[in-house]
């Protein structure tokens, strides 16, 4: 688009200015001419234009006249100023209109501006770019309603199958006990992916309120937790805090941490590690050993229903969720968190998060205790 809102402007304000100062001096003649005749009550009764004489009576037709050309003179450059307007304004109309028709089932139109990169380009352009990320957002909560959907049939395609199954036939005590456990263990799962949902949706809203909180007793009291549970295979978990403290709510916060350190616990192998470290720049690092992960399958792990193994449908592992609780309570505590896969196997998750920064506001993890 070579004709920019600046370049119409600059073209318009070279067309209005003569015409604009003849109409200044044309109504300056006949203004004045007609305050003359207020003043000395004679005007020439023969011309259009009024002009002082002597020896002839007002004339009234050349009065009217003279305010009627006047009128329509101011008419006339009124309406010139608002078309030069509309047409410099014509390409952010035209962007306008194309924004009009922008709808759920219309997110692939573009303004697409081409020409130099003046106000209107830069505007166009950042339109597009948020049009890019509504559209990939949108995209991204559809896939989650899907696979939410396909989640949520699975288990509950098994419930029934089991009802089916208890109903069709009279069961053993044995065959009633083991019944009885896979409705459990179904209606267990059920429970997690509900909670996991909600919790989403609750860290995506943002937080409700931001306090300081001590992020290395957080943690280890996550830590000790899981401690019982990873001593049964084997794992050990080895926790390094340094005191700090970080603006957030706790209970988001301890979910991050409960999480990452879940994920190392059930994608490790018997006999492997943990590592956590807290530092006092507000970082936490959760390392675990494990299977090896491949480089380019580290970003997919933070999608929704995402597992270690690869597979959405692996059911045996939970609900898929616990990195994509994690990423999105980081990015409601304007924080940032990656990935990345170790040498021997496992992966290696840092978040970075803001420390309060305030003197004298930490008091030693000795006196904490």
């Amino acid at each position: 688009m070579w004709l920019t809102p600046r370049r119409r402007f600059a073209v318009a304000m070279l067309v209005s200015w003569p015409v604009g100062l003849l109409y200044l001096y044309w109504l300056y003649v006949n203004g004045l001419n007609v305050i003359r005749w207020y003043r000395s009550g004679y005007v020439d009764c023969t011309s259009t234009y009024i002009t002082v004489a002597n020896g002839c009576g007002p004339s009234n037709y050349s009065v009217v006249l003279a305010w009627v050309e006047i009128v329509l003179a101011t008419a006339l450059v009124v309406g010139f100023g608002l078309m030069l307007g509309r047409w410099v304004m014509r390409p952010v109309g035209q962007m306008a209109e194309t924004v009009s028709r922008l709808g759920p089932t219309s997110l692939g139109l573009r303004l697409r501006q081409d020409g130099p990169r003046e106000e209107s380009r830069r505007l166009a352009d950042a339109i597009d770019a948020l049009l890019d990320r509504v559209a990939e957002g949108y995209e991204a909560q559809s896939r989650f309603a899907a696979n939410a959907s396909h989640e949520l049939r699975t288990p509950l395609a098994t419930q029934r199958a089991l009802i089916e199954v208890s109903l069709a036939q009279a069961l053993t005590p044995e065959q009633l006990d083991l019944l009885s456990r896979q409705l459990l263990a179904t209606n267990a799962r059920n429970e997690a992916l509900i909670e996991g949902l909600l919790v989403l949706a609750e860290t995506e809203r943002g937080l409700v309120a931001s306090t300081p909180q001590r992020l290395d007793l957080i943690t280890a009291t996550v830590v000790e937790t899981f401690r019982a549970t990873a001593k049964e295979t084997g794992i050990e978990i080895d926790a390094v805090l340094q005191p700090v403290q970080v603006f957030g709510e706790a209970p988001l916060l301890e979910r991050l941490v409960t999480n990452l350190v879940q994920n190392a616990v059930k994608y490790n192998e018997p006999g492997g590690w943990i590592r956590v470290h807290v530092g006092s720049d507000g970082g936490l690092v959760v390392a675990n050993s494990g299977v090896r992960v491949a480089p380019d399958q580290v970003s997919g792990l933070f999608e929704p229903f995402r597992r270690g193994s690869g597979d959405r449908l692996d059911h045996g592992r939970g609900a898929g969720l616990g990195l994509t609780i994690a990423r999105s309570v980081v990015a409601a505590h304007d924080g940032a968190i990656s990935a990345a896969p170790n040498p021997d196997g496992g992966l290696t998750v840092t978040v970075s998060l803001h420390p309060r920064d305030r003197a004298g506001a930490l008091r030693s993890h000795d006196d904490e205790r």
